[in-house]
Order: C-alpha cells, then structure tokens, then sequence
C-alpha cells in the first residue's frame, strides 16, 4: 500500500519519517509550498516521495491518504486525479495514535483541547502532576519536568498531533542519547524518565489519552475552507478512554455521541458531574467550593465528594478552566488532598494569564494568539475597579484560526466609562469603529511605562504570540 501524507507544513515531514521507518512506501504532498532543505534531505533519506496531487495517475492499487483535518481539499477532489485507486483515508491524529501504539504504558496521560484555556490548563496540570515528572507539549514548548527541574526539549513547537511524537521523541534523546544498532538510529520509545504527560491540541486529539479533557467551544469557528467547523475537529476527543468536557459543549454540539465515560463540568449547571457551587473572586487567589457525583474514573470507578480549592483564577472563564482540570484529575484518581495542595502553586504563566507587580503598579496580562471578543470581555469583567486600571487592547491579526468580531466588540467596548488604549493591527481597526475616546499608541513597552510612571494599574490584553511580544 502506498500512503500519501499530505501537508508538510503542519507535521506531515515527522509522520511521513515515521512511517518511513516503519518499512511503509511513503509518498509526500506539500501542498503550501513551505519544505525547507533541511526536511527535504531528510525525506530523500528516507526514500519518501514527493509528489503533485496531479501524479497520482501513474499509481495503481491501494493509496491511504494521511491529512491533516483542517485540510482546504474534499476526498472527492483528491480522488478526481486517479478515480480508479482503492482509497482510505487517516487524518494526522488518527496516525499518530497508531504510530504510538505501543506507547505509554504505566503513564498518565492526558490529552487537553478545546477553544480557549488550553495552555492555562496544561500548566495548571503540570502542577499537579508535577511530582510524576511529566513531559508536557504546549504552544510554550516541549518540555520535560525532572525532579521540578524545567527541562527545554524544543521551543519553537507547534501543538500539531506529529508533534506528540515528536516530543515523546526528543524526551527520549535526552534520556537515552546514544542508541544505535549495526550503525543504524534505532527508534525507540520504551525508556523515559516521565510518569506522566500532558498534550495540547487546537483541533482535536489523537485519542491517545487516557483522559480528554475538552474546555470549551467559546466559538465555533470555520476550518477547511468553510466546509468543516472547531466543534466537529474537536469531536476527536471521544477517542479517548474517559472524557472530561464543558456541559455546555456537550448539550450543544455531542449530544448525541455514544461514549462509556463522559464527565461534564459546569460553572453554572448543577446538573453536570462536576460544578462550582460557591467562587470568591481575587486576583491573588480565588476560592472555589466544588461539589462532585458519580464520577467516572479510568479505573472503572464511581467518585462522588466536595472540596475547596484555591489558585489564580480572577475570571469566570479561568474558573471554568480550573473546573476541568480538577475533573480530569479526579477521573485519573489523583488524591483530593494532592489536587487541592498543588493546584495552589500555580500563579499563571507569561502568555497568559498572569499577574504581576512593577513599582506601585499591578500589571494583569492577557496575552493569547487566539484571543477573542469573548475573552477580552471576560478579562475585562474581572477587575472590580476600573477607575485604577489602564486598559490596552491590541495585536496581531492572522495568527491562529479564530478572529475578532470587532463590531461586538466595539459595541462592549462603547458601553465601559473608561479610557482605553489601543496598540497593534488589532488596535488600529478597532479605533475606527469606536465611538467613546481612546488613545492610539503604537509601542506597548510605552503603555507600560505610562502606566508605572503615573502609579496605575495596567490591563494589557494582547493578540499575539508571547514570544513575539517579548521580542518588540
């Protein structure tokens, strides 16, 4: 059987390596044009094929076409250039599951998608788990926790299914650097020094969790051109073995799906497995009273109980997060005692949420490549008093999937008694549709002096990449 891997650009040259070394005949399409030279030697060691979807005339027999599933192509036009194949099709997740087949054994492992919340959610797993050394992908990086010890498998990592393996890959360089037989790299997976891993997703799973944790569908927004949405991607995460998902999700877009262990979390529905029956705001530490039943675990059990914890939360919507994290850790029975212990550690991570003091000045940023007028909403809901905060909107446009819609957000935007500062592309469309007085300024290192010069406090809410942002 031929397979023909589709899109190199979103971790199509790892899968097509992978099963390269499996002994499969592997063909390559890049259908955006972006292989380097790096990757195309690598391809050419490898034997794999590259090929227009044109030359798939020339073939006979059985063709399994791998894709990623925000694809901007039908089966249907990827059939028309050789009708006569026997066709089956995989997407990228479904592959990597069976490309880690014979992986993880005796971990705990977690898989974390949803619309928003997904990297807050990893890191505040992270710290739960953090005792099991976990091995983490996340739109921050591929990192291997040893010991509470940070370590930086690779930092410029997307949160593609092929990048699962690929960090399981590098976990295991750094563990076992040499392993070769009859001059040949072997590729291996059976020696770690993580207990438990945790991945990230934008859309959807591979399904190789033993819990899928799905925050939300905070919008559901468009993929492969129109023809697919966010809500039917992120359906993937029912191939996991135990479920942990938004109850408002689930009504609204699952329920009809057919699954053993499903586990809701609400903040608001006291019908769901899991909901916050009592929340005290603060932006230091917000106290959240959580009442459980019947929770289904990985190991064929029924929970049921209450507890109280307390973390960095300041909005509903990180409320939400924490909600989903605890559920996800009773459904693996992590002990009450160590969730409500550790969950206490996390403070917020750069990128995200996080809150920190520069002078006199308290400085919240809420800074997210897939920032949206529902989160910037939120963010703003969640001070108290505006009168001592600054409050800066702005970013970059182009960057993920979602984007603003900007006349809802100008009308909220309308309706506050408040200043507001305006930066970036974002800032720059936004000003023209805003009819109360606002400021343009085009650096946001300037907000932040303005605002410790003059002992306010600042909301720095930004659409971009961290990393950009600490770079300008």
């Amino acid at each position: 059987m031929n397979n023909l891997v589709i899109d190199l650009t979103h971790g199509g040259v790892k899968i097509a390596i992978s099963l390269a070394k499996k002994g499969r005949n592997v063909l390559a399409y890049d259908i955006y044009n972006t292989l380097d030279d790096i990757d195309h030697k690598m391809l050419v060691i490898y034997n794999v094929e590259l090929i227009e979807l044109e030359d798939l005339k020339d073939f006979k027999g059985d063709m399994n076409v791998i894709y990623p599933i925000h694809l901007p192509l039908s089966h249907d036009e990827i059939t028309s250039h050789n009708p006569n194949l026997n066709y089956t099709f995989q997407t990228h997740h479904e592959i990597v599951k069976d490309l880690l087949n014979d992986w993880g054994e005796g971990i705990k492992k977690i898989e974390v998608t949803g619309v928003k919340g997904k990297t807050t959610s990893v890191f505040m797993l992270k710290e739960i788990l953090i005792d099991e050394n976990p091995l983490i992908l996340s739109s921050l990086g591929a990192l291997l926790y040893e010991d509470r010890r940070e370590i930086v498998l690779k930092k410029n990592i997307s949160i593609t299914p092929a990048n699962i393996k690929d960090t399981i890959d590098l976990a295991y360089k750094i563990a076992n650097p040499i392993c070769k037989i009859s001059d040949e790299t072997v590729e291996r997976t059976d020696f770690r020094k993580y207990d438990s891993a945790i991945f990230e997703s934008s859309l959807g799973v591979s399904g190789i969790g033993d819990v899928g944790l799905m925050l939300n569908i905070a919008e559901d927004y468009p993929i492969a051109r129109g023809r697919s949405c966010a809500s039917e991607a992120k359906k993937q995460v029912f191939r996991c073995g135990c479920v942990c998902i938004e109850k408002e999700a689930f009504d609204e877009f699952y329920s009809d799906v057919k699954h053993d262990k499903v586990n809701t979390f609400s903040m608001n529905d006291s019908s769901s497995d899991l909901h916050a029956c009592d929340v005290k705001y603060d932006l230091n530490q917000t106290v959240i009273k959580i009442e459980y039943d019947n929770v289904k675990t990985v190991n064929d059990n029924l929970l049921s109980g209450n507890m109280t914890v307390k973390t960095f939360a300041p909005g509903p919507h990180h409320v939400s997060n924490v909600l989903g994290v605890v559920l996800t850790c009773i459904s693996l029975e992590i002990p009450i005692e160590k969730i409500i212990e550790k969950i206490q550690n996390y403070k917020g991570i750069p990128g995200r949420t996080n809150r920190k003091n520069i002078g006199n000045s308290i400085i919240i940023e809420e800074i997210n490549p897939g920032l949206n007028t529902r989160a910037i909403q939120e963010s703003i809901n969640m001070i108290d008093d505006l009168d001592d905060y600054y409050i800066s909107i702005g970013g970059d446009y182009g960057i993920t999937c979602e984007e603003i819609d900007e006349e809802k957000l100008a009308g909220f935007l309308n309706t506050l008694d408040h200043d507001i500062i305006l930066t970036g592309d974002v800032g720059h469309s936004l000003k023209s549709k805003l009819t109360k007085k606002t400021r343009f300024i085009e650096s946001h290192a300037d907000i932040y002096d303005m605002a410790i010069n003059n002992d306010k406090n600042l909301l720095f809410i930004y659409r971009s990449d961290y990393r950009e942002v600490s770079k300008r």
